[in-house]
């Protein structure tokens, strides 16, 4: 990004599935995208965690950033995020240190500690009765992750190979008052999810700020918000894309998991009731959705209300073209200096 950008621009990928498509579809176009991605000048791109959820074809993050780092060759790539108690940190460890060791320094790893799917399926994930999910749970595997990275005691026997000399960037991932304040505490960047809990991100971002303990791997607190964001043309264009996917959202609610989202016809023929149009009316209001200006003031207070250093943007429309479209014009928006926008934000990290 250049010099004048508001904030580093990165995406945030959940690899969506929609009518008429498939996952094998979705796969291929993520990885066509990064590249292009990549030549606007944006920061990273990271692909979530989900299981079991035909919707969203994106259950391993490690290979598929492996495949998207092969696509690419300056961006930042990652998992956004690998779901911790999902897993064995020794296998993590051992996943991402060998994306280290292939790609250089351009990996990231984001842990979150959401189990990404149902009950069941948690279950068949090896995810221990009850969940496993608790704040110290969550914290004593991301000390024992770090650990593999950087091994201190040489009297333990378990080594993860190659992460002793291949260490990712760690970040925490959350939506809550704890995320930050669990990432302030192990002295890591924060990335908050905007687009699950809006409400929250100011005082989240404020807590991680004010409780920031330096560690070996940073020495001040960094954080970025992924949000929502689709831009068009003018406002109407960007409302319309955006649609099917609030449109899945409204599906979520009523009736849990679907096979794909809605296409554009499917979602122009729908007949919403009063209380999902006020639903819809305060998801997206506080996400970035409109035309260049529009997306360009709301952003601009969106940076300086949470003093984000970075914006991290999920943005899931049907059509591939409408999605370049949409992440070009996003870079447009965040290249002009807008009279909101917080002075003294770098423009790259």
């Amino acid at each position: 990004m250049t010099s004048s950008t508001i904030v580093p621009l990165s995406v945030l990928d959940v690899v969506p599935v929609f009518e008429g498509g498939s996952a094998t579809t979705a796969l291929h176009e993520t990885v066509a995208i990064a590249p292009r991605v990549e030549e606007l000048g944006y920061h990273r791109y990271w692909v979530a965690e989900h299981h079991g959820t035909p919707s969203l074809a994106t259950s391993t993050p490690a290979v598929l950033a492996g495949r998207i780092a092969a696509a690419t060759s300056r961006l930042r790539v990652g998992s956004g995020g690998v779901l911790l108690p999902n897993h064995a940190p020794l296998v993590v460890a051992e996943q991402f240190g060998t994306l280290q060791a292939l790609f250089g320094d351009r990996i990231d790893l984001g842990l979150g500690r959401a189990p990404g799917t149902d009950p069941l399926t948690a279950r068949a994930l090896r995810r221990p009765p009850g969940g496993g999910g608790g704040e110290d749970t969550f914290a004593d595997q991301i000390t024992e992750l770090t650990g593999y990275f950087a091994p201190t005691d040489p009297g333990n026997p378990v080594i993860a190979v190659p992460a002793a000399d291949s260490r990712p960037q760690v970040w925490v991932l959350g939506s809550s008052l704890a995320s930050a304040g669990l990432a302030a505490a192990l002295g890591l960047p924060y990335a908050f999810a905007h687009h699950v809990n809006p409400q929250a991100s100011v005082a989240a971002l404020r807590r991680y700020r004010a409780a920031f303990t330096p560690s070996a791997q940073l020495a001040s607190p960094r954080s970025l918000l992924s949000v929502l964001a689709t831009v068009g043309d003018t406002d109407a264009d960007a409302r319309q894309a955006a649609a099917p996917y609030l449109l899945g959202k409204v599906w979520m609610r009523t009736i849990g998991l679907f096979d794909a989202f809605p296409s554009e016809v499917t979602t122009n023929a729908y007949s919403y009731s009063r209380a999902e149009v006020a639903f819809l009316d305060d998801l997206a209001a506080p996400q970035l959705i409109g035309g260049v200006n529009t997306v360009r003031r709301d952003l601009a207070a969106l940076v300086e209300a949470t003093g984000a250093d970075e914006l991290m943007a999920l943005t899931i429309v049907p059509d591939q073209a409408d999605r370049v479209r949409s992440f070009e014009l996003l870079a447009q928006a965040a290249s002009a200096p807008s009279p909101a926008a917080r002075p003294g934000v770098s423009a790259q990290i």
